[in-house]
């Protein structure tokens, strides 16, 4: 009686082997363990009810409490900082993004004298550490009568993001085909209805890499925060945290636990964008 073995089954292209499977697998959890350890760690130190419980972490366990949360939000000007800070992200964000979209459509699109080199003036800006250009800076603003307000800060904020952003939604403008210019133009619109109706709905996932960073640059910013806002009811959280730290002692649970509550508006903001923003920077321009 003969037999006849099964035949053997042909792996597909780009398909892993079981042992292939396994090893990506492994270092993906590997991975995945590296970037939530920090956070998990923030959490852990957060529930520890005394300053130097970081020291010995393993006491944390048998008496973990909410109470650092509690006093955050009570006894400390947390509110006003969660103010000062939505007010500075979501302006930057509005007016950086503002900016640089009709700057990177207009490189994109139009050819007016010393458009490339205005494009690499704005790369340059972006050489300059921030020791040097706080001192312009902070003269500039105490001529305008802008120190220790929310419209200066905003400002100093657009002057980091918007050169940045102006070249990532330059770049995302030239995936867009220019024949929907043109139908825009069939249709009666000017270059700025052409830019609003048809242009921006399509580059809504390079629009969220631009407001994501614009938001991430003001919310987490400590120099020019710090130097520009004297009060101390107009600080950012960044400014804030350096609240708990002073000459001689350093309240670590209350920023671990300031720290993470920081983190829910940021987490926030990531959700809301986070469906552009994986869509990828080249989605748009094939929708029809």
């Amino acid at each position: 009686m003969s037999t006849t073995t099964p035949p053997r089954r042909t792996r597909r292209r780009g398909e892993l082997s079981r042992s292939g499977t396994l090893a990506s697998h492994g270092i993906l959890i590997v991975a995945s363990l590296i970037a939530l350890f920090p956070i998990a760690w923030l959490v852990f130190l957060s529930l520890g009810p005394d300053s130097d419980d970081y020291l010995h972490p393993a006491g944390i366990w048998k008496k973990m409490t909410f109470g650092n949360y509690s006093f955050v939000l009570q006894h400390t000007e947390f509110f006003d900082w969660l103010k000062s800070s939505l007010i500075v992200s979501l302006g930057t964000t509005v007016i950086g993004v503002t900016i640089a979209a009709t700057t990177g459509y207009a490189v994109s699109r139009m050819r007016f004298p010393g458009y490339r080199k205005f494009m690499w003036v704005l790369l340059v800006t972006q050489m300059f550490p921030i020791a040097v250009l706080i001192v312009p800076m902070y003269q500039i603003l105490a001529d305008l009568q802008l120190i220790d307000s929310y419209l200066g800060l905003i400002l100093v904020y657009c002057s980091t993001a918007v050169p940045y952003c102006a070249w990532l939604l330059k770049g995302y403008f030239d995936t867009i085909p220019f024949e929907i210019d043109e139908a825009g133009r069939v249709d009666g619109l000017n270059p700025f209805g052409t830019f609003a109706r048809l242009i921006l709905p399509l580059a809504k996932p390079g629009l969220a890499v631009a407001a994501f960073y614009s938001f991430l640059t003001a919310f987490g910013e400590v120099a020019f925060a710090s130097t520009f806002m004297l009060s101390d009811t107009k600080y950012t959280f960044a400014v804030g945290l350096q609240t708990f730290v002073s000459e001689h002692d350093a309240q670590r649970n209350l920023m671990a636990a300031t720290a993470v509550l920081i983190a829910i508006p940021v987490a926030a903001f990531f959700y809301l964008v986070q469906k552009n923003l994986v869509t990828g920077l080249t989605a748009g321009g094939t929708k029809g």
